[in-house]
């Protein structure tokens, strides 16, 4: 192995002549550069023959100061690395730290807030299509037809006053009072639809009594009457019969709603 080329940086670098810039320099260069990594060890192998085959005391010191400085080199290298543990460990604790005061914040800001009541109403109301044109026709009563009509419109007063228009002798009371309680609680109206849709769920043997509750149960948390509806609903999940059953079981399955008595 001709040394020449490298010789005055390899005596540099072991008699620790170079600048730690430089120093870091040449190191770089022996993992990269695998002619001087050769010459390198070549020199080193150069050195330990040389600590071997000489004798006299200049040598022997000189190898010796060479030996400390590595030494020195290495323990500095040692407390640099512990350093940089250290530093990072503490960036690793204080990123941490940064992270959970963020997702504390996060949690305070954005947590889910109790609905009141006008929201539950909005989020949960599953409202009432009417009776379908066909289904309307059916009962050969034009007023309920237009009443119908109407409703389906979004024309919930004139439907009202159409339903109103009806003698009681020609529709069951139960149709009445459902619909009657459907179109008040329809044009906001909840604390008047109560007593009607109250008594459409007492009508003995009538269809409607079933769908009734369930629009009871919205009128009671339109008004802000949380115990009432969350017992009105558990009422109606507690019945699979009930057309209105998923519809509960869903408003039961909200904590925001039912967080408050």
């Amino acid at each position: 192995m001709d040394l020449r080329p490298y010789l005055d940086e390899l005596e540099r670098f072991a008699d620790g002549q170079l600048s730690e810039a430089e120093q870091d320099a040449f190191e770089q260069r022996l993992a990269q550069d695998e002619e001087l990594s050769a010459a390198y060890a070549a020199y080193e192998q150069f050195t330990a023959d040389l600590r071997w085959v000489a004798g006299h005391e200049t040598l022997r010191l000189r190898l010796r100061n060479l030996d400390k400085r590595l030494d020195e080199r290495q323990t500095a290298l040692t407390n640099l690395k512990t350093r940089t543990q250290a530093a990072r460990m503490r960036w690793s604790w204080l990123v941490a730290g940064l992270v959970l005061a963020l997702g504390v914040a996060a949690w305070f800001l954005f947590r889910p807030q109790p609905l009141d009541a006008e929201q539950a109403w909005t989020h949960y109301y599953v409202p009432d299509p009417g009776l379908s044109e066909t289904e309307a026709q059916r009962t050969s009563n034009p007023l309920l037809v237009q009443a119908m009509r109407q409703y389906r419109d979004g024309h919930y007063s004139a439907a009202l006053h159409s339903l109103r228009r009806i003698p009681a002798s020609t529709l069951g009371d139960d149709t009445l009072l459902y619909y009657t309680g459907v179109m008040l609680l329809r044009q906001n109206e909840a604390g008047a639809a109560r007593s009607y849709l109250t008594r459409a769920t007492q009508q003995p043997a009538s269809v409607l009594a079933n769908k009734a509750r369930y629009h009871l149960a919205m009128a009671q948390l339109r008004t802000g009457e949380w115990l009432q509806a969350r017992a009105t609903l558990q009422s109606i999940a507690a019945n699979t019969q009930n057309p209105y059953w998923v519809e509960a079981q869903a408003a039961l399955q909200a904590p925001e709603l039912f967080s408050r008595d």
